[in-house]
């Protein structure tokens, strides 16, 4: 049995090296799947935070838009759909009051 194996040609690897031999470069390493879950854990997490932060920024410009647009009962809360299509029909309603006057 040949010590070498063939080169199927455009390796990576020289002709002569054997394979079990390859090294990794950078910052690939070999992980455990007990560390990749523990990663793949923590990242989630982290983008689970993310999100929920934005979602928050996000209610809260809503929130304030809401609170300078005029609303009849001023105890109704617009949905988000509803407080983007008011608020874009107020400013162009404004926008024309302006351009007439």
């Amino acid at each position: 049995m040949p010590a070498e194996a063939p080169s199927s040609g455009g390796g990576a690897e020289p002709p002569g090296a054997p394979r079990e031999r390859r090294r990794r470069r950078g910052r690939a390493r070999a992980r455990t799947e007990a560390l990749l879950h523990t990663l793949k854990r923590s990242r989630r997490v982290k983008a689970n935070d993310r999100e929920r932060n934005r979602m928050h920024h996000l209610n809260a410009a809503l929130d304030e838009l809401r609170s300078v647009l005029p609303t009849f009962p001023d105890d109704t809360k617009l949905t988000k759909i509803e407080t983007l299509r008011f608020a874009y029909n107020y400013i162009w309603a404004l926008s024309e009051t302006l351009r007439l006057a």
